[in-house]
């Protein structure tokens, strides 16, 4: 029997299998509602048979969307269209969960598919902020050094998104701080260069994503799960590293977060990632050794047998599957079939179960 079938209590949820869906920007909402793509591409996958679905990347703010078509969560008016959502992940027996956002000096841009360029006011783009006045890359926007105010602003920005979030029936929230935006920017040293309380010690740079876990906390059910997505490491020498993780993961824990997603990469254009499958994986396992926290996998996880070694292995207690899930919605299905473990089909669909 395979362990990537076994139910994980986190609190009061119960995610009925190991198999968790990484938010995927989809770049399809307008002025942050999200529409009808958002309930078929998110309850397909629950109709897959995955145990947790995480909305994509969902800005406090307009001005922290990666793109002008992101989803947001920074009015109550665009609660209802994902109530809608989430009533329908939890008809299909798997748990709904959305990850909180800001993209910091990487948003203002087009869709991938129109290019991703960063856009300015006058393409239809706005002023982007960030820790320190810097650049993401050569000949992207100068962003603004936020201020305290802006700081302290942004973390109550992120507790009413939270409490949206509950509104519209979440049952987890997950605080992005990895890939480059802008939680991430304020903790790695290659991007932070302030020299207030908010920037050079280790404990000033991870002060911000300590508040906006504490402000989150504010609105947040105390029975419902906390994660915080983070990149493990830069890539980068002399920037955030592995052990600086684990130090994070450490402090993380005490503040009541219950996961810690370890993603990698995305704050500097020219690191090295030697991208192969599982190539992350050793992140989680190492974070969960050395600090007991519940992690999660992510990264070029593509076979059920992958996947559910990660779990027999104590690597990691959540297995987050992206773009395999883009390729086949129904994955969790196939995974169980091929592992010979009896899983529940929704039963419009018993009719193919082999």
């Amino acid at each position: 029997m395979s362990r990537l079938f076994d139910p994980l209590t986190i609190r009061s949820v119960s995610l009925p299998n190991r198999l968790a869906i990484s938010p995927m920007c989809q770049y399809s909402a307008e002025d942050g509602f999200a529409n009808d793509w958002h309930l078929v591409h998110l309850g397909s996958r629950a109709v897959g048979g995955a145990g947790l679905i995480i909305m994509e990347a969902t800005a406090v703010v307009p001005e922290g969307r990666i793109t002008p078509f992101d989803l947001g969560f920074w009015k109550d008016e665009q609660v209802a269209a994902v109530s809608r959502i989430t009533t329908f992940i939890k008809v299909q027996g798997a748990v709904p969960g959305i990850q909180l956002a800001h993209a910091g000096r990487k948003a203002s841009c087009a869709p991938p598919w129109k290019g991703g360029k960063q856009l300015s006011v006058a393409e239809g783009g706005w002023q982007i902020v960030a820790p320190s006045a810097v650049p993401f890359e050569e000949g992207t926007m100068l962003p603004a050094e936020m201020s305290v105010a802006d700081i302290e602003q942004l973390t109550k920005d992120f507790a009413s998104a939270a409490g949206r979030a509950k509104e519209a029936g979440f049952e987890v929230v997950e605080i992005h701080a990895a890939h480059g935006y802008l939680l991430h920017e304020f903790y790695s040293p290659l991007s932070n260069f302030r020299t207030d309380a908010y920037g050079g010690s280790f404990d000033n740079r991870i002060r911000l994503l300590l508040e906006v876990v504490a402000a989150v906390q504010t609105e947040w059910p105390k029975e419902l799960p906390l994660f915080v997505r983070i990149s493990s490491t830069d890539w980068v020498e002399g920037g955030w590293s592995v052990a600086d993780s684990v130090a994070l993961a450490t402090r993380l824990q005490k503040a009541g977060v219950d996961l810690i997603d370890c993603s990698s990469g995305g704050n500097i254009s020219h690191a090295k990632i030697p991208v192969a499958p599982g190539y992350q994986v050793p992140f989680a396992s190492r974070i969960r050794k050395e600090t007991g926290i519940l992690t999660g996998a992510v990264g070029l996880i593509t076979t059920a047998e992958q996947a559910a070694t990660i779990i027999a292995n104590g690597e990691a207690d959540l297995v987050l599957i992206a773009r395999e899930s883009l390729r086949d919605p129904y994955f969790p299905l196939r995974a169980a079939s091929q592992l010979q473990q009896d899983i529940d089909w929704p039963v419009q669909y018993m009719r193919a179960k082999k």
